[in-house]
């Protein structure tokens, strides 16, 4: 190899952007993993009533009520067996609040349940509806 042949591969446009490129590089790889997970809530109706389901709202809240995702669903013929939302939570203590509209109720009926988050990247809940009261 010729010295000009050497000369002329440190001079190309890509071995000046090679050291730029290789810190992006190793930049998007420490975000991706320091980032906040994302989890996938899973939310599966159990018991009587989900059948008159119209919609459902879904708000995930941190330990001081500060909401972190809101979501909402619609349905024309009852909530489906399996509900998936997708959620960045690092570990902890959260809240779901949900909201299910039912067919024969004016007023929306209020769920809460507890989040406790560790290292799992699908968290798995069944509902229930709290009895009708009149």
């Amino acid at each position: 190899m010729s010295t000009s042949e050497r000369k002329g591969w440190r001079s190309s446009p890509l071995a000046k952007r090679l050291p730029l490129l290789v810190l992006a590089a190793l930049g998007l790889w420490l975000w991706q993993i320091t980032g906040t997970p994302e989890r996938e809530l899973v939310l599966q109706p159990t018991g009587p009533g989900w059948e008159a389901a119209r919609a459902l709202d879904l708000q995930v809240v941190d330990s001081e009520g500060i909401p972190l995702k809101r979501e909402e669903r619609f349905f024309t013929t009852g909530a489906p067996p399996e509900l998936s939302f997708k959620v960045d939570l690092p570990a902890g203590a959260f809240r779901a609040v949900l909201f299910v509209k039912l067919a024969d109720r004016e007023q929306r009926v209020r769920i809460d349940e507890p989040l406790t988050v560790g290292e799992e990247r699908y968290i798995v809940r069944q509902l229930q509806l709290p009895p009708a009261t009149r």
